[in-house]
C-alpha cells in the first residue's frame, strides 16, 4: 500500500479540444473510509468520451465538474479495508470512484466483481457500462431483427464494437464506420460484421454506404454524429429506428454546427429516432451482463481491450479516444494484484 495517495483533478475548462493541462495529478494522503464506507485500490481505471462533457459548464445530463474537482469514472479495485460496507478485504468490486491510486467509497455505491465471469477488466468493458449500453441501445431501441440492415458508427470502440455483434446474432446485416484499415479488419474478421467502412479513406459516405448497405439502412447506433449521420439519414428504410447514443465528432465543437435539415426525411419514411441513457435501464442491469457474459463464454461475443499503463497515463488515455486511437474498451491498468 501506497504512503501517499496520488489523484487528478480539473486543472481548467477546455475551450475545444482538451489537452495535458487540462488534467492535474496531485498527492494526497490515503483516505480514511468513514463508517459505511470502504477504501478500494484502483486496479483498472476506465476512460469514455462522456467525460468531455462533464469538464464543461454547459448543461449536459451528467453534472459537470468544477474547476479543481477530482475526476471520477468507472473503476475496478481491491477493498483495502471495510468500515461496515458489507465488504471484506480482498473483495473485487466496480464503481464510480476517483482517478486515483486509493479511494474511499461507501458500500451502496459499489459491486462486487464476479471473476467467473471473466477477467475482472471486462466489469469496466464488455459486462460493464459500454457492454450494457450496446445491449439496451441495440434490442430495446434500434430493434434489428432478420433480414435488417444495421449500421452503427464508432464500431472498433466499445459500444459500438459490442453493438454490431448483438445485432448479427438478432440476424440483421451489420455494416460498421470505422476509422482505419486495421480497425475495418477487426470489425470484419474477428467480430463478424458483414462490411466495414473506413471512413478516414474517403470523403464520400454516402457512396461507401450505397456499396456497403445496397438496400438502405433499417436500424442505426449513432455514436459519432457530423457528416457521417447525415449520410445514413438520407439512405433510411421505411420504419427504421435510430438510437442515439453519442456524437463524439461534436464533443469538442466550440460552436454548434449546422448540418443539412433531415427531419423532412423522416416524415416520408416513418422513422423514428430516439435518444437513451443507460442508466435508464438499471433495474435490469444484472440481467444484461449474465446475458452478455453467456454470448461472451460461447464465444458469440467478442471483445478487445486496449490497456495504458499507469495512472499517470489516464489523460492521454482519454484524449486518445478523440484521436480514435483505441480499439475496444480504453483501459488504464493502475496496480497490479500483487503490488
Amino acid at each position: 500500500m501506497r504512503d501517499t495517495n496520488r489523484q487528478f483533478r480539473l486543472a481548467k475548462r477546455p475551450e475545444g479540444k482538451p489537452d495535458r493541462d487540462t488534467f492535474d495529478l496531485v498527492e494526497t494522503d490515503v483516505p480514511e473510509p468513514a463508517p459505511g464506507e470502504a477504501l478500494v485500490r484502483t486496479r483498472y481505471l476506465s476512460v469514455d468520451p462522456y467525460m468531455r462533457g462533464r469538464m464543461s459548464a454547459a448543461e449536459s445530463y451528467a453534472d459537470p465538474w468544477e474547476v479543481g474537482d477530482p475526476l471520477q469514472g468507472g473503476v475496478v479495485g481491491e477493498v483495502v479495508e471495510s468500515n461496515g460496507a458489507g465488504f471484506e478485504a480482498g473483495d473485487i468490486v466496480t464503481g464510480n470512484l476517483r482517478w486515483a491510486d486509493y479511494a474511499a467509497a461507501p458500500g451502496t455505491a459499489l459491486r462486487e466483481v464476479d471473476p467467473d465471469l471473466g477477467p475482472v477488466s471486462t466489469a469496466l468493458g464488455v459486462l460493464g457500462m459500454p457492454g450494457r449500453t450496446a445491449y439496451f441501445g441495440v434490442r430495446e431501441v434500434a430493434e434489428p431483427g432478420p433480414g435488417d440492415t444495421f449500421v452503427v458508427t464508432g464500431a472498433a470502440g466499445a459500444v459500438g464494437s459490442v453493438a454490431g455483434q448483438i445485432a448479427n446474432l438478432a440476424g440483421a446485416r451489420v455494416v460498421g464506420f470505422a476509422g482505419s484499415a486495421e480497425k475495418v479488419a477487426f470489425l470484419e474478421d474477428e467480430l463478424g460484421f458483414d462490411a466495414g467502412i473506413d471512413y478516414s479513406a474517403t470523403d464520400d459516405y454516402g457512396a461507401a454506404l450505397d456499396e456497403a448497405a445496397p438496400d438502405g439502412v433499417d436500424a442505426y447506433f449513432d455514436n459519432v454524429g457530423g457528416p457521417i449521420t447525415d449520410a445514413v439519414f438520407d439512405r433510411l428504410n421505411v420504419d427504421a429506428r435510430v438510437a442515439v447514443c453519442g456524437q463524439i465528432s461534436l464533443y469538442n465543437a466550440t460552436e454548434r454546427p449546422t448540418g443539412p435539415r433531415k427531419l423532412p426525411g423522416l416524415v416520408s419514411k416513418r422513422a423514428r429516432v430516439e435518444g437513451f441513457l443507460v442508466g435508464d435501464f438499471a433495474p435490469r442491469f444484472e440481467a444484461a451482463t449474465g446475458r452478455l457474459a453467456e454470448w461472451v463464454a460461447r464465444g458469440d461475443l467478442q471483445y478487445r481491450e486496449t490497456v495504458t499503463e499507469g495512472l499517470e497515463s489516464a489523460p492521454e488515455a482519454f484524449l486518445g479516444l478523440f484521436e480514435g486511437e483505441n480499439i475496444g474498451k480504453q483501459l488504464v491498468r493502475v496496480s497490479d494484484p500483487d503490488a
